[in-house]
């Protein structure tokens, strides 16, 4: 009987340990004990209440502690909405503390937003304190005498709490500013002026304020690097030299192909003439002796036909003689 008497006390006690083990899993003691040596007074209901809420207590408690511990304001319902909509708590919390450290006036509320928008509102506040560089890459321009400038600048910004929600980033900076190089650079007489004066390309960019609508505030300009390009003006006289050159080929090939065809038009209706020439020669011998058996002709006329025709060709052979005369004369 004693034996069975240990062995079921054994049993309890095990399962009572194992009950508490499931009880302290599930209950965050050791948390409520931190938040009560911390100042911070909270139901152990309302963790058991997060538990429920699939809330990690946690994540919830200890950004309560520091924000206590810092002196903000702030209460468990806020922080347990911002985690059940996705934020991130404890960076919240530390860019609050670091507004307040930075004299920097955030409201919780503000900074929530600004979370939940995407932002990093705690890089976002260290960016106040520490303004941020921005290099750009070579930004090309071309100047009016159509030499090709090419500049790097460095644009100092500083985050503009107020506009981190809605406001545009870094790219839209850059890209204001590169248009700014371009058209700066473009306006300029000739490139020489640019490499004279590069804080000309800072001061004109600068006038336009191009951090409107952006998240940041730009401090400076400054021009890192200018460097000489392309002779772009002298590339396109070049293009469009060869396009007109070859413009102009074309039309002469398509004249030489007119005149060719004009010629091969004449040849054809030389042939065509000389033809039908031959068609009539070949009808005179029918014609003479159809005149022949009608009496039209007699001997007599087919005669003196014969002695007209000998002496044409005799008078052409004597022509054709002086000609090749006079020609060996002039040689």
């Amino acid at each position: 009987m004693p034996d069975g008497i240990d062995i079921l006390f054994i049993i309890f006690v095990a399962a009572g340990i194992i009950l508490l083990a499931v009880i302290l899993s599930f209950v965050p003691v050791m948390l409520w004990i931190s938040a009560l040596a911390a100042g911070v007074r909270i139901n152990i209901f309302t963790l058991i209440g997060m538990r429920l809420r699939r809330v990690i207590p946690s994540r919830v408690i200890n950004p309560l502690i520091k924000a206590h511990k810092a002196g903000i304001d702030v209460g468990i319902n806020q922080l347990e909405s911002h985690y059940l909509a996705g934020g991130n708590v404890d960076r919240v919390v530390n860019a609050l503390i670091a507004a307040q450290r930075a004299n920097i006036e955030l409201t919780f509320e503000r900074c929530a937003a600004i979370d939940l928008a995407g932002r990093d509102v705690l890089e976002a506040v260290q960016m106040s304190v520490n303004p941020k560089v921005i290099e750009t890459p070579f930004i090309s321009g071309v100047a009016m005498d159509g030499i090709e400038v090419k500049a790097k600048a460095r644009i100092t910004v500083r985050a503009n709490i107020d506009r981190l929600v809605g406001g545009a980033g870094e790219e839209t900076v850059i890209a204001r500013v590169g248009e700014g190089i371009v058209s700066t650079i473009g306006s300029s007489d000739n490139h020489k002026k640019v490499l004279e004066n590069p804080d000309l390309i800072s001061h004109t960019v600068l006038k336009k304020g191009l951090d409107a609508g952006t998240a940041f505030e730009i401090l400076s300009i400054d021009i890192a690097d200018v460097d000489i390009g392309k002779n772009i003006g002298a590339i396109l006289q070049t293009d469009q030299a060869e396009a007109d050159k070859k413009i102009a080929q074309a039309k002469a090939e398509e004249r030489r192909a007119m005149a060719v065809a004009r010629e091969q038009e004449m040849i054809a209706q030389v042939q065509e003439m000389r033809a039908k020439v031959v068609e009539a020669e070949a009808e005179v011998p029918l014609a003479m002796a159809e005149a022949f058996r009608t009496g039209n002709l007699g001997v007599m006329d087919y005669m003196n036909y014969r002695n007209i025709q000998a002496d044409t060709k005799m008078r052409e052979s004597i022509s054709q003689a002086e000609v090749n005369s006079d020609d060996e004369e002039q040689k």
